[in-house]
């Protein structure tokens, strides 16, 4: 074998490796695309995790139309930032109610553990629930007894999978009672004494280097969602 037949050798062996390439591609972006539409779940909070159409809900469906309308909406234009204003106010509403819940979750001690407990998804299944019936009762009571939820509507769903974690932690009845004592019924809600909350959803970057930051993430939570919303119209 010459000199000449062992380079073509090699060149030939080495052109096979690139095929290889685009199976991985395929992979990252197919965990990022999954990335992406948990953020956009979580940032919207939806009320009934196994909903799919996310309409089923009087609030959940109204969140819905408005990032719907957004989606279709010029990126930039006085109807975006609207649009973008009115969702920001919207879910603004779920994260005080969450902040409410991991409150009471830290002082009972799981401050490291609280997210985990708060975290539900449409992938989560009502056949995991290990004391539905307990759970529920306790939903109800957190309803009727307490401030911690919108006093408008009914509880939402996702927090019958939080309860029933908390009842497997045999802290389901102190989280209740610690519920009524933080938030007990007729009491003026969080988002009252805060009103300038609503406004956390920035539109545009703030000249400032730390807001400006934020404002970058917001945008980048934006870009997602409505990417998130292009593929459920499709």
């Amino acid at each position: 074998m010459g000199i000449l037949d062992l380079f073509c050798f090699c060149c030939c062996g080495r052109e096979e490796e690139p095929e290889k390439s685009p199976l991985i591609s395929e992979t990252l972006l197919y965990f990022d695309r999954e990335v992406k539409r948990k953020r956009a779940e979580e940032a919207n909070l939806w009320n009934e995790p196994l909903d799919p159409s996310h309409t089923e809900r009087d609030d959940d469906r109204e969140l819905y139309n408005l990032l719907h309308r957004r989606a279709k909406t010029r990126r930039g234009s006085e109807g975006y930032r609207r649009l973008s204003f009115d969702i920001g106010a919207l879910r603004q509403v779920r994260k005080d109610v969450k902040g409410r819940w991991r409150m009471i979750l830290e002082n009972l001690g799981f401050s490291n553990e609280a997210d985990a407990l708060l975290t539900v998804t449409s992938n989560t299944s009502y056949k995991n629930l290990k004391n539905p019936s307990e759970a529920l009762r306790l939903l109800t009571a957190l309803s009727q007894e307490t401030s911690i939820f919108e006093q408008h509507c009914s509880p939402p769903e996702r927090y019958l999978f939080v309860l029933d974690r908390l009842v497997l932690l045999d802290v389901g009845a102190h989280f209740v009672s610690m519920a009524k004592q933080y938030y007990p019924l007729g009491s003026e809600e969080p988002s009252e004494r805060d009103p300038e909350e609503p406004t956390a959803v920035l539109v545009t970057q703030s000249p400032e280097g730390t807001k400006a930051g934020e404002g970058v993430q917001d945008s980048s939570l934006e870009v997602d969602e409505d990417s998130f919303m292009v593929n459920q119209m499709e």
